[in-house]
């Protein structure tokens, strides 16, 4: 958890080292002499560096600060929270449609913008065959070449082999700007009749 921002009387330390509202250095003065000179300004003394010796106070008006930092975690969770990573399960002794299938599946969810665990499950004495699993996984990697590239290389865990592709920078940046186009109204087909 975020240790709480002291601001105004609340920073109880003697001396503290100043930056004003326009970013200057006004260097290291006495915390009463900072108090006003921010006060002077209408504004308040904000602690950002409580840990440096003496602590860093910023004069900034408090409210603004709060609500730019509030816009920049926003911002942040919303970066993150695109790259999910979703899973795809195959067999071994796949067929052949099944595999396309789910090939496609992986491609799709690539080319949302989102990660792909690809998990080969081994049932039995089935594991004593992890060759099939690596050559199959050596597959998708190969038929997902132009959309990704393999973060995890094959990996066995227990009973199950895996690797994890990632999207290709250019089909990230897509999946990013496709959400915003979806939003726009589309145009009426030139074909269609009124009734």
């Amino acid at each position: 958890m975020a240790r709480p921002i002291r601001i105004n009387e609340q920073i109880r330390i003697r001396q503290v080292r100043i930056i004003d509202d326009e970013g200057a250095q006004l260097g290291v003065m006495p915390t009463e002499q900072a108090l006003d000179l921010a006060r002077s300004k209408g504004l308040d003394l904000v602690e950002v560096s409580p840990t440096a010796v003496p602590p860093v106070c910023r004069i900034v008006d408090y409210g603004r600060l709060k609500y730019e930092q509030s816009k920049k975690d926003k911002e942040a969770r919303k970066k993150q929270a695109h790259n999910e990573l979703r899973e795809v399960k195959l067999r071994p002794k796949i067929d052949q449609h099944d595999y396309e299938t789910k090939a496609r599946m992986a491609q799709r969810l690539l080319s949302d913008g989102d990660k792909v665990k690809v998990t080969i499950m081994f049932r039995g004495r089935e594991i004593t065959y992890a060759n099939f699993g690596r050559r199959l996984l050596d597959r998708m990697a190969q038929d997902m070449a132009s959309v990704a590239n393999v973060e995890r290389e094959p990996r066995l865990e227990g009973k199950n082999m895996f690797m994890i592709l990632a999207p290709r920078a250019e089909v990230r940046a897509s999946a990013r700007q496709q959400p915003a186009a979806a939003g726009a109204p589309k145009e009426p087909d030139q074909g269609a009749t009124s009734a």
